[in-house]
This record gives C-alpha cells, sequence and structure tokens, in this order.
C-alpha cells in the first residue's frame, strides 16, 4: 500500500519545510526590492558542503524572485560542459522576453549583437547563430571578459530602459573554469557600476571564496558571501516536527535527539533519515526505538545513493589519497601527515590533491589542511573493506 511520505530526500528536491533559512531569505528578498528599484546592489554567492541545501535555497529564492517579476533565468554549471552558451543563451531567453512587448523591440539588436560575438568567438562548435564570413570577422573578439562584459552591459541596459531587473542563478560555480569565473566577474562589476538592474546568486562548494578572491580582488567587494552550514539543534527539531504536523504524527523528544546525533543536524541526512523512519512506523507517535531500528537501513541508503558516486569518481591514486586523510583520525587534516600516512613527500602527492579539489572530493580549509567537501564522508569509507585492507597492508608492511 502506497504510503504518502512528506519528507523529500534528493539532490536540490524542495522539502515540504525548509528550515533555519528564514533570515538568509528575507535578507535576499530585500537586495530584490533594491534591485527592483534600480538601486545597486551587491551580487550573493553561498557555499557550503554537499547536503547542507545550497540548491533548495537558490531555487526557492528564484521561485520569490519570479513572483516580484525579476527576469531568472538558472544555470547548473557542469564540470565538462562551458559556462559560456549557457550565459548566452539565458541572456537570449531574456530578449525574447522584451521582444514581446512591441514598444522595446527597437532595443534589441544592441545585445544581440554582444551575444553573437561572445558565441561566435568563443564558442564555434555551438553557435547557434547563422552568420556569413563577413559577420564572423566582425564579432570574432579575441578576449571573452571583453565579449562578456559587453553582453552584460547590452542587457543590462535593456533591463534598465524597460524596468525589467535580471537575476542569475547559478549552481556549482566551483565548475567554472578560471577564464570564465574571471569574466564573470567583470562583466556583473562592470554592469554594477554603470547602476544597471543585474545580479547572480551562486552557489558552490566552499573553495569558491579563494577561486573569486584570487581572480579578481574587487570579488569581495563585489558579493555578499554566506556560508550555509548544518542546522542548529532548534532548527533541525523544526525540519523533523514541521512536514508531519499534517498528517497528526509526532516524535518523542528521545527521538528528536536521536535524529540530530546522528544527523549531526546536515538538511539531506534528516530529510533521509526521517523519510526512512516515516516509511516504517505505522505509529502517530515515533519513538527513539523507532529511529535505532531504521538507521542499517539509512546507511546502506547513505551508501549507495549518496556517498558512493563521489567515491567512484576518484581513480586509484585518489582513493589511497583519501584513506590517508581518515587515517588521520581528526578532520580537517595536514597535508603533511597525509603524506605521511602514504610514505610519501608532499611534493609527491600535489596533483592528487589538486585532482581531488578539482573533482570537488576535498577542499582546502585554513593552511595547509584538508577537509572532505560530504559531510560524514570519513565515516563512509571506513565502512569500505578496500579500506581495511588498505589499512592491513600498510601495517603488515610495518611489521
Amino acid at each position: 500500500m502506497y504510503k504518502i511520505n512528506p519528507y523529500r530526500p534528493g539532490a536540490g528536491l524542495m522539502p515540504t519545510y525548509i528550515a533555519g533559512r528564514d533570515e538568509v531569505i528575507n535578507n535576499v528578498q530585500q537586495m530584490f526590492d533594491a534591485l527592483i528599484m534600480n538601486i545597486p546592489t551587491q551580487s550573493v554567492i553561498f557555499s557550503g558542503l554537499r547536503g547542507v541545501g545550497k540548491t533548495v535555497l537558490i531555487n526557492k529564492l528564484q521561485n520569490i524572485a519570479e513572483e516580484k517579476d525579476i527576469f531568472c533565468s538558472h544555470i547548473e554549471v557542469e564540470e565538462r560542459n562551458d559556462f559560456i552558451p549557457q550565459i548566452a543563451a539565458c541572456s537570449q531567453a531574456f530578449l525574447r522576453k522584451v521582444n514581446k512587448k512591441e514598444k522595446f523591440m527597437h532595443l534589441i539588436q544592441k545585445p544581440l549583437d554582444a551575444i553573437k560575438s561572445l558565441m561566435v568567438s568563443f564558442d564555434p562548435d555551438k553557435n547557434t547563430f547563422s552568420v556569413s564570413l563577413q559577420e564572423k570577422e566582425l564579432y570574432t573578439s579575441t578576449s571573452l571578459t571583453q565579449s562578456l562584459t559587453e553582453v552584460f552591459v547590452t542587457i543590462g541596459e535593456t533591463a534598465y530602459k524597460t524596468e525589467t531587473p535580471i537575476c542569475f542563478f547559478v549552481d556549482e560555480i566551483q565548475y567554472m573554469k578560471q577564464n570564465e569565473l574571471g569574466s564573470l566577474i567583470a562583466a556583473l562589476h562592470r554592469t554594477n557600476q554603470l547602476g544597471y538592474p543585474v545580479m547572480v546568486i551562486g552557489a558552490g562548494l566552499p573553495k569558491i571564496y579563494k577561486m573569486l578572491s584570487e581572480e579578481k580582488s574587487y570579488a569581495e567587494r563585489l558579493f555578499v558571501y554566506k556560508e550555509i552550514g548544518s542546522l542548529t539543534d532548534e532548527q533541525s527539531k523544526k525540519a523533523i516536527e514541521e512536514p508531519v504536523k499534517k498528517f497528526g504524527t509526532s516524535y518523542t523528544d528521545e527521538a528528536i535527539r536521536e535524529i540530530v546525533k546522528v544527523t549531526k543536524g546536515y538538511p539531506f541526512f534528516i530529510q533521509q533519515l526521517c523519510q526512512v523512519v516515516y516509511n516504517n512506523v505505522s505509529d502517530k507517535l515515533i519513538q527513539a526505538t523507532h529511529i535505532k531500528n531504521s538507521l542499517e537501513e539509512f546507511f546502506d541508503l547513505l551508501d549507495v545513493g549518496f556517498f558512493k558516486a563521489r567515491y567512484e569518481r576518484c581513480a586509484e591514486s585518489d582513493k589511497k589519497f583519501v584513506f590517508a586523510m581518515v587515517k588521520c583520525g581528526e578532520l580537517p587534516c595536514t597535508i603533511s601527515n597525509v603524506a605521511k600516512n602514504l610514505s610519501r613527500k608532499v611534493t609527491e602527492i600535489s596533483t592528487t590533491r589538486a585532482q581531488l579539489i578539482s573533482k570537488g572530493i576535498i577542499y582546502p580549509i585554513r593552511y595547509k589542511e584538508l577537509d572532505f567537501t560530504v559531510p560524514e564522508f570519513d565515516g563512509y569509507i571506513k565502512r569500505l573493506d578496500e579500506y581495511k585492507q588498505w589499512l592491513e597492508e600498510k601495517q603488515s608492511t610495518r611489521r
């Protein structure tokens, strides 16, 4: 028999109740209001580990922006694909909206030419424009920053004249190529200087702060940075209780404490564990014993559906690096301790470190310290037979 379940674990799935993000949402709503009034406002960058709800948050904010009649476009940056065709397509979509009103049709050609130049110069294989050889020579540019800035400035001018503010929602920013990121920052900076109503709300893993600041020194002033982390005990309590109230179900205080203890307040883990428990329990009062009886199924689901996908992206050298991190005992760990556990020099493992950062498996913290981008990933590694075998081999070589 099918049972309606109010919990929604998944990549970016909107939970029935968003806990602990009210202040952030209210602050960004005020920024939207400023954008509508043509008052210059900073863009926003959210960072955090996997499973803390960054995508859920920007999806919620996009819904709010659309209700305020702000033109919105969502971009999910992919590791192997270029950002340029995506931002160009979003800009074209904005022009199509503006072009529907006859009185604004004369404003289209200038930004359209800028988009053509961007696409012809930097994405010729995926070019959606049909241009002659003469036009191609006209549109070709040698500077990505110059071309993207021209796109932002021209659509920004159009947005200003048509009173149609623009907000680009960009998820997984850490996968942007450095030249694309630098060009985006410069384009947004120039558009803001001119007072045009264009902003970006982005989200990504913790390393994006370093990426942005290293690319352009003024990036720190261009964006409002907000770290999205695990929920407090009180916020976790609401995330657990609120979704089932309409079904007449409740949790004992001991059951809530057990869920918080196991999940450590990470929103995705709360959704996953509560979904398992709710499916397994027919009682209207969920108790601590119900939680404990569901833990094996919970961890099995995490291992297969959440952790394994990340682990399988690792090459053999990557896996040994990850094993060495876990062997450190406490996280974050220093790169020197990782090298020690691998019986290697730090310089010999720097390439693997860079690869794991690029893949979004680990990220640097403070000076020469590393941690996993996925919470509780070390627990998953400890449960792997491969890790146990690696430990045994390490111990046997020392005998």
